[in-house]
């Protein structure tokens, strides 16, 4: 199901304005996939997506009334745009999943964590900027990953 930010209720889990032109936004049982290539295939629960994703996912643990997580989501929204195809980004809304911000033991939001095969890989909690965000990532990339890296 594709997210249509310009209609009512239709980012649910997404801040409005987040959405570029262009920009594929999915939700798949309440989170929402910012830069799939396709919806078909894509599993139906966030840990079995973490599990089972053929590339590294980048997930922005989140909230509406978070303002820090206002100012990071522009930087999250390039990640997701430049790494298409490279890295799938993943928004959860922790008022919405406190079982999965639990799971990974998500105290403070904004909180980034980039994933591969199940496992996280790394995490930054607080709002920093766009270059700490993408080196953070090309330090922790999984080079086994299949294609080129970032």
């Amino acid at each position: 199901m594709a997210a249509d930010p310009g209609k009512p209720g239709g980012s649910r889990g997404v801040r409005g304005g987040l959405h570029r032109p262009g920009m594929l936004s999915i939700l798949v049982r309440g989170f929402c996939v910012m830069n799939a290539a396709r919806t078909d295939g894509l599993p139906g629960s966030f840990f079995e997506l973490i599990r089972v994703s053929d590339m590294p996912v980048l997930v922005d643990f989140w909230a509406e009334w978070c303002g820090p997580c206002r100012t990071v989501s522009p930087a999250i929204e390039r990640i997701a745009h430049e790494y298409a195809g490279r890295i799938l980004t993943v928004k959860v809304n922790v008022d919405r999943k406190p079982h999965v911000a639990q799971a990974y033991e998500v105290q403070g939001i904004p909180t980034i964590m980039l994933f591969w095969k199940g496992e996280p890989r790394m995490r930054l909690t607080g709002a920093y900027p766009y270059d700490a965000i993408r080196q953070t990532i090309d330090q922790n990339w999984p080079w086994e990953a299949a294609g080129p890296g970032p």
